[in-house]
C-alpha cells in the first residue's frame, strides 16, 4: 500500500487525524480487496478528489480487483451523486406531491451491474452516505442486509466513506490557492 501511504503523507497536519483514520480503517477491513477497493474508489471519485481517486485506483489494481468492479465503482459515483440530488429534494420538500412523480432518472447499471451485485450495493451505500440522501441510504442498507452484510460490515463502508471524504477535504484544502 505504498500509493496510499505517499498520499496519506501529503495531509497536513492539522488533518492528520483524517489520515490516520483512514489508514484504520483500511488496516482493519474485513471485506475483501474488491469492496474496499471499490467503496474506497467510489467515494474518492464522488468527492471529486483526483489524487486520491488515482491512489485507490492503483491500489485496487495491485490487490488485483477487477476492471469491472472498478467500472462498478465510478458508475456507483456518477449514479448515486445523481439520483441523490432528486430523492434529497423530494424529502426537504416534504410534499409528497414530489415523490410520487417518476424520477425519469436513468439508472440501468444500478440493475445490472458488471461485478459483484452485493458489492455494488456497498459502493452505492458509502456514497449515498456521503451525499446525505436518507430515501438512498435506506434502499441500499435494505438491499445489503436481504444479501447477507450485517450491520457491523455496512458500518464498515460508512466509516471508509467518512474517512475517504476527510481525507479528500484535506488533501484539496493542501493544495495552494490559484
Amino acid at each position: 500500500m505504498d500509493e496510499l501511504r505517499w498520499v496519506l503523507d501529503q495531509v497536513p497536519d492539522h488533518s492528520r487525524d483524517v489520515a490516520a483514520s483512514l489508514r484504520k480503517v483500511v488496516d482493519r477491513w474485513s471485506l475483501g480487496p474488491a469492496a474496499l477497493w471499490g467503496t474506497a474508489l467510489a467515494c474518492a471519485v464522488a468527492r471529486r478528489s483526483r489524487p486520491l481517486a488515482e491512489t485507490c485506483d492503483i491500489e485496487a489494481r495491485r490487490a488485483g480487483v477487477a476492471e469491472a468492479t472498478l467500472d462498478d465503482a465510478r458508475a456507483a459515483a456518477a449514479l448515486m451523486t445523481m439520483t441523490a440530488v432528486h430523492y434529497r429534494f423530494a424529502h426537504l420538500v416534504g410534499d409528497g406531491a414530489y415523490a410520487e412523480q417518476p424520477a425519469l432518472l436513468s439508472m440501468k447499471r444500478s440493475a445490472r451491474p458488471a461485478g459483484e451485485p452485493l458489492d455494488y450495493e456497498l459502493f452505492a451505500l458509502a456514497v449515498s452516505a456521503l451525499e446525505g440522501c436518507s430515501a438512498c441510504v435506506r434502499l441500499h442498507e435494505k438491499k445489503l442486509r436481504a444479501g447477507g452484510r450485517t450491520p457491523a460490515e455496512i458500518r464498515e463502508a460508512v466509516r471508509l466513506a467518512a474517512a475517504v471524504a476527510g481525507v479528500a477535504t484535506a488533501l484539496e484544502a493542501a493544495r495552494p490557492a490559484s
